[in-house]
């Protein structure tokens, strides 16, 4: 939800539009971008219920300005999506609906999944990774810590440092007989790519900005 992340969504979803279509063709969108400072200190103070707020006035924005459907651009938030859906009219693209769509279209069925705490530990994202026959593996409480610390204090802030990638990819390499790992943070693609690890590497900014175009285009 940091605007470095909505900045790479951004790119991504108007490449391919025009990858798809060619010519001068980019995607017709609508974006609101909140103060990320004010939902950090919420998620962190436990204040789920404000953030819920926030992003219900920002979807209604979306909705009101002719959105067709709605992509929340970071997994963490996606916790309140059964909260935020319900004052909104038009659908929205999941971030873990997508990333199951994908890893199963590669016939892939036990990943890593790295992320924020809340993302890793709880179960809102776990659970439909699961129930689309998905294995899903978490790392140790240790290396939780390390990989929400990078993700708020660095990622966030635009920071890339070698020593963080250094973590990440030796995290990923402790996983056992898994088919995938999920950058299941929309700012870990600004750290960790395809040609750093063995296994196949799932970014969810990518996989979920490609899917919204999809949707947009081909449906």
């Amino acid at each position: 939800m940091s605007w470095e992340s909505s900045a790479t969504y951004y790119k991504i979803i108007n490449q391919y539009t025009n990858t798809l279509l060619g010519s001068q063709n980019n995607a017709k969108s609508i974006m609101v971008t909140v103060n990320f400072d004010e939902i950090e200190k919420l998620q962190h103070a436990d204040k789920w219920e404000e953030a819920t707020q926030i992003l219900i006035k920002a979807c209604k924005s979306l909705q009101n300005g002719g959105a067709d459907f709605i992509v929340i651009c970071t997994n963490t938030m996606h916790k309140l999506l059964p909260k935020i859906s319900p004052h909104v009219e038009v659908p929205f693209l999941h971030i873990a609906q997508a990333t199951a769509k994908e890893i199963k279209k590669d016939g892939n069925s036990k990943v890593l999944l790295m992320g924020t705490k809340f993302t890793m530990q709880e179960d809102f994202y776990k659970k439909i990774l699961i129930e689309n026959g998905i294995k899903v593996e978490i790392p140790n409480t240790q290396d939780m810590e390390l990989i929400h610390k990078v993700i708020y204090k660095e990622l966030c802030l635009g920071s890339i440092k070698e020593s963080s990638k250094k973590a990440f990819m030796q995290i990923i390499s402790k996983a056992k007989d898994i088919d995938g790992v999920i950058l299941g943070c929309t700012e870990i693609g600004m750290l960790i790519a395809q040609n750093d690890v063995d296994v196949k590497v799932y970014d969810t900014t990518v996989v979920h900005a490609k899917e919204a175009v999809r949707m947009a285009v081909l449906s």
